[in-house]
């Protein structure tokens, strides 16, 4: 895909990105896909998907307390929880405050419920049976993962065409929970209905936003403070995943919406 090859033009010392179908085929790939990324936050993807697999698994539930909420309030940024520390800003379900903390209590509940480390249950529910040999979960939950691009297209083909868990509890994931909440959407200010999912973030309305201007609505993934983003459009039929090794900052904000753009119309003039 020639969309890909504007990763070339960005302002960063090392880039890969990817397209990739439901069915795992790989429509276009550009830069060195097997390199090593620290993901930031694109980690709170993965941490979710393993809580799914722990729910569908009967280790845990959704409406089980944990920390000042409930697993659901906490993987939906809805706790109350501050962003970086225990802190109680507002009641759990009233506002959506993105909390890194929230994510560290979500995985302690799963460790527990588990007995095994977090880490180890992430790689055994999710990065093993996806073939993920790259990625590691070498920090927080919330922001501490490192993976490949190569590693990425095979979990998002996964959220497109679930085998791990049933189909039904990942359309819940990637659909609006507690709808209507207010909130920040870090790197983009506040917006009025800062639309969550089951820890995917849903594009719903928002604007500004980090994917295109032709993203559908229904199109959900996370962007990482490391200069790293994944989204799925399941209109489009296809996600996308781009690491960097610089920052997210104005750099992302002017180059991402108009990459994803291009992406969409190439596929669209297929």
């Amino acid at each position: 895909m020639e969309s890909l090859r504007v990763v070339s033009s960005w302002p960063v010392g090392t880039a890969a990105a990817a397209v990739v179908r439901a069915d795992g085929e790989v429509l276009g790939a550009h830069g060195p896909v097997d390199h090593r990324f620290p993901l930031a936050s694109v980690t709170k993807l993965l941490t979710a998907y393993a809580v799914l697999v722990a729910v569908e698994e009967g280790a845990v539930e959704w409406d089980a307390p944990a920390g000042p909420a409930t697993l659901r309030h906490l993987i939906a940024h809805a706790s109350g929880l501050a962003f970086d520390s225990d802190a109680v800003q507002a009641a759990p379900g009233t506002k959506r405050i993105y909390s890194n903390t929230g994510f560290e209590v979500l995985a302690r509940s799963v460790e527990e419920a588990a007995e095994i480390p977090f880490g180890e249950y992430l790689r055994q529910a999710v990065f093993e049976p996806l073939g993920m040999e790259s990625s590691s979960l070498d920090g927080s939950p919330a922001a501490g993962a490192t993976s490949t691009v190569s590693d990425l297209v095979r979990f998002a083909a996964e959220v497109q065409s679930p085998e791990l868990v049933s189909a039904g509890l990942v359309a819940e994931a990637t659909s609006v929970v507690f709808p209507g909440l207010r909130g920040v959407l870090p790197g983009f200010g506040s917006q009025k209905d800062n639309d969550w999912g089951l820890g995917f973030e849903v594009r719903a309305g928002k604007s500004p936003h980090w994917t295109g201007a032709s993203s559908s609505p229904r199109a959900f993934g996370h962007f990482g403070q490391s200069g790293t983003f994944l989204w799925v459009d399941p209109d489009a039929g296809v996600a996308c995943v781009a690491l960097t090794d610089r920052d997210f900052g104005e750099w992302a904000v002017e180059a991402w919406p108009p990459f994803t753009d291009g992406v969409l119309a190439e596929l669209g003039g297929r």
